[in-house]
């Protein structure tokens, strides 16, 4: 057994530490350090001119000895004793040679036409979601005898009658049947509640309609001709008719005529208020729109036309913007902004338009036309690109009408056909798919296989007129 004095001994010689001729890895790179006789930032003093390290930044006395001093060696040190400038922004790099081509250029510059611009595409169901028969229609542009109401329900004019259609249930009523069958209906127009239906007639009067009580309000006479035109601004009705003047009514009084605005020379085939009610749009059969304010006496611009002018559409996020489309002669479709009195854009539609209708966005519009395509076309605004063609009528399209959601548009034509058509979108894609307009929840075709009739007994003629279309 080891005594006491020989574990002192074996601990000590443990505890000292082990020597070795390999150095570690801190010692050598410390020897090489060493060797260098620098720091981590000038690796070589004894290369360094220290002459340049003079310079006061904080004194820049170019007229003093050591700044000149310094301003010397520096020239000599980097540019060589020479006396330009490192850069120069007074002289432009010289142009390279007409044979010379950027390898890059050619690289990217190929590429850029293989690129294919993917375009925005909208599928426009082109086959009508309903169809119902409309006989005795009178085929004459220069009549209105189409609307539909807030509250889904679609009034039309059919020779001496009107007659409801209800979308929500599909049910047909008769409005109204004149005593005289010589006394054509010639326009309606539902007020924005959609509870009474203004009515004009050959007879020179103004009728009011309570739609739910199917009752006459009152009768407004004051034309000297048949009313064809017909628009609502609030409680005051505005009515175009064949003498040529436009009359303003107020409805709520009994001495209902307020004011006339006189600037045609022929019928007033088209009437549309601005969405915020400030200006009137007229077009006639003299080749003119006009824009007028609620209490002037004269327009506040005219815009001429090479044929009659019954398409009137404001857009509905624009108020100043004006859509008018023209008969035959002319075949365009305008943009006029109001508040300046200038031709914005407008497209040739190689046929004659008949009625334009926006969706509630303001960055789509359907015109209806007549001769000779009798279809429905759908533009994006304001590229004015089409979107779709809509077929199906066999005679001009002479009326359209969009529904309280704006996603259909039911359109009248000579055929004596009513087509109801879903033109645009939803405003919102997160709907739910369960809430669908109620016309298109329908089939097109009847339980007995054939098209719901909306029957009359005579069919009636409008006496003729100098057409301008």
């Amino acid at each position: 057994m080891a005594n006491y004095s020989d574990m002192n001994e074996v601990e000590e010689v443990l505890s000292q530490p082990i020597k070795s001729s390999i150095l570690t890895r801190w010692e050598r790179k410390a020897r090489e350090r060493s060797k260098l006789d620098g720091d981590r930032f000038i690796p070589n003093r004894q290369s360094v001119n220290t002459d340049l390290m003079t310079v006061n930044p904080e004194r820049q006395d170019e007229n003093r000895p050591d700044n000149k001093r310094s301003n010397s060696l520096l020239r000599e040190t980097i540019l060589k004793g020479g006396g330009s400038k490192i850069l120069s922004y007074r002289n432009k790099a010289p142009k390279p040679s007409e044979a010379h081509h950027s390898k890059l250029r050619v690289l990217y510059a190929s590429n850029r036409e293989n690129v294919r611009v993917r375009k925005k595409f909208r599928y426009v169901n082109g086959t009508p979601e309903r169809i119902l028969d409309a006989p005795d229609l009178i085929d004459d542009y220069y009549i209105n005898v189409l609307s539909w109401s807030s509250q889904d329900t679609l009034a039309v004019g059919l020779g001496s009658c009107i007659y409801l259609w209800d979308a929500k249930t599909g049910s047909i009523n008769s409005l109204y049947e004149a005593e005289n069958e010589d006394d054509i209906v010639t326009a309606v127009k539902f007020m924005n509640g959609g509870t009474h239906l203004a009515v004009g007639t050959t007879s020179k009067d103004v009728q009011i309609w309570d739609v739910s009580q199917q009752k006459k309000m009152r009768s407004m006479k004051g034309h000297r001709a048949r009313v064809g035109s017909l628009a609502w601004n609030n409680h005051i009705l505005s009515s175009g008719s064949r003498d040529s003047t436009i009359f303003n009514h107020d409805v709520r009084v009994a001495n209902h005529h307020i004011h006339t605005y006189t600037g045609h020379e022929q019928e007033i085939c088209g009437l549309e208020w601005s969405p915020d009610g400030t200006q009137l749009a007229s077009g006639g059969n003299d080749n003119m729109c006009n824009i007028w304010n609620m209490t002037d006496a004269t327009a506040v611009h005219t815009f001429h036309h090479s044929a009659a002018v019954k398409a009137l559409a404001w857009n509905p996020t624009q108020k100043s913007v004006l859509a008018t489309g023209a008969g035959t002669a002319d075949r365009h479709i305008r943009f006029f902004n109001t508040a300046s009195g200038k031709l914005v854009n407008m497209v040739d539609t190689e046929s004659q338009v008949c009625s334009l209708q926006w969706n509630n966005q303001g960055k789509e519009i359907v015109s209806a036309h007549g001769f000779s395509k009798n279809q429905l076309s759908v533009w994006s605004y304001p590229t004015m690109t089409k979107i779709a063609d809509l077929t199906g009528h066999t005679s001009r399209i002479l009326h359209t009408a969009k529904s309280p959601d704006g996603t259909m548009v039911c359109s009248a034509a000579a055929d004596e056909t009513l087509r109801f058509w879903k033109v645009f979108e939803a405003p919102s894609k997160r709907r739910s798919e369960n809430v669908v307009h109620a016309s298109s929840k329908r089939s097109i075709m009847a339980a007995s296989g054939s098209c719901k009739h909306i029957s009359l007994r005579g069919k009636a003629e409008v006496p003729g007129a100098e057409e301008n279309e």
